[in-house]
C-alpha cells in the first residue's frame, strides 16, 4: 500500500520469532493484494471498476470487513473520513509528481463520484455495489491500521506476549510500556515527551513525509473529500484508540475536523484521545482531549526549555 512496515515482536525462542516474523509478512503481503489500490488487479482494484453498473459484487472476508468498518466510520464522522475519495487521491498523487494542481474542471468531475452513501451494503450475500458511476475506492486511511492491528492479533495467537507492528506510521502493540514519539508539524523532531501505552493503538495523521509544495505552500496526501483538496495546514494529529484500524480513520477524519469539531468528537469514541499540533503564524499551537495527558511521560525538570511542550 506505498508503505513501509516493520514488526518488533519478543520471544525466548529464536526460531519461533523467525518463524512468526515470516508469518506475519505473508498476511501483510496478502492483505495488500486486496486492498492496494497501487495495484490494478488487486480485489479493491476491480471492485472500484464495477462502480456503476448497478451491480453487487461479491467480496472476500477482509475485504468485507474494512468497506464495512469505512462506511460505519463515514457515518459517525459525517464523511470527513471517506473511503470513495479514490479518483480524488490519484489525482493528487499525479500533483505530486507533476508538481502542479490538479485540473480545475477534472476535480469539480471527480468529485461527483466521491460519497460513502452511494457505498451499498449487502450483508446477507457480503456482497458491495458502488452505485455512482467512476467512484473509486482508496482504504488508505484505514488500511494500515487494520493490517497492523490483524498481525497484532495473530501474534497474541501465538502467545507472543509483546510484540509491535508499524504500517507507515500506524502502530498497533500488544504488551506493556511502549514508549512512542510523537512529531512536531513541519520537523523531524520529537515532543520531548513521550506516549506510554500498552495493548492500544495509536496514529498520526501530517504531512510531513507526503505532500506537494506548489507556489510556497505545501498541500498534504490527506484530501478533505467535501472540497477534493489536499490539506493546506501545517497540523499532526495523533488518535490513541483500542485498536490500529480506528486509530488509523479517526486520525484522518480529525485532520479533515478543525481542533474545536475535533475534540468534540473525540468524546464519542469510547477510549479513544486525540493531540492536535499545528503551526499558526509561526507559533506551534496544542489542542487535547482530557485524558491525552495521563499517556504521557512526566515533564521535564522545572526550569528546562521546551519550545515544542
Amino acid at each position: 500500500m506505498g508503505s513501509p512496515l516493520n514488526i518488533t515482536l519478543f520471544s525466548e525462542d529464536s526460531a519461533k520469532a523467525s518463524f512468526l516474523a515470516k508469518k506475519s509478512f505473508q498476511i501483510a503481503d496478502s492483505l495488500n493484494l486486496i486492498f492496494s489500490d497501487y495495484l490494478e488487479n488487486s480485489e479493491l482494484s476491480n471492485l472500484s471498476k464495477t462502480a456503476g453498473t448497478n451491480t453487487f459484487t461479491p467480496v472476500s472476508p477482509a475485504l468485507w470487513d474494512i468497506v464495512k468498518l469505512s462506511v460505519e466510520a463515514s457515518q459517525k464522522c459525517n464523511g470527513t473520513f471517506d473511503i470513495s475519495v479514490g479518483s480524488i487521491v490519484k489525482l493528487w498523487r499525479q500533483a505530486r509528481r507533476e508538481q502542479a494542481l490538479p485540473d480545475k474542471t477534472i476535480l469539480k468531475e471527480s468529485l461527483q463520484s466521491v460519497g460513502y452513501q452511494y457505498i451499498i451494503l449487502d450483508s446477507t450475500n457480503y456482497s458491495v455495489k458502488l452505485s455512482r458511476k467512476n467512484t473509486s475506492l482508496d482504504v488508505g486511511g484505514i488500511a494500515k491500521g487494520y493490517v497492523a492491528q490483524v498481525i497484532v492479533d495473530f501474534l497474541q495467537q501465538k502467545g507472543v506476549e509483546k510484540a509491535l507492528v508499524d504500517a507507515g506510521g500506524d502502530l498497533a502493540m500488544t504488551g506493556k510500556d511502549w514508549h512512542i514519539g510523537i512529531s512536531i508539524p513541519n520537523s523531524e523532531e520529537l515532543m520531548h515527551r513521550f506516549l506510554v501505552l500498552q495493548n492500544q493503538a495509536v496514529a498520526t495523521s501530517g504531512n510531513m513525509f507526503q505532500f506537494v509544495e506548489i507556489d510556497g505552500k505545501k498541500y498534504s496526501h490527506i484530501v478533505n473529500p467535501r472540497t477534493g483538496l489536499g490539506l493546506s495546514h501545517q497540523r499532526n494529529v495523533t488518535v490513541i484508540a483500542p485498536d490500529g484500524a480506528k486509530a488509523d480513520w479517526l486520525a484522518t477524519a480529525c485532520s479533515v475536523m478543525s481542533a474545536r469539531k475535533a475534540l468534540k468528537f473525540i468524546k464519542s469514541m469510547p477510549d479513544c484521545e486525540l493531540l492536535m499540533l499545528e503551526i499558526q503564524k509561526g507559533k506551534l499551537r496544542k489542542w487535547q482531549s482530557k485524558r491525552f495527558e495521563s499517556f504521557l511521560t512526566v515533564p521535564l525538570a522545572p526550569g528546562s526549555h521546551n519550545p515544542f511542550d
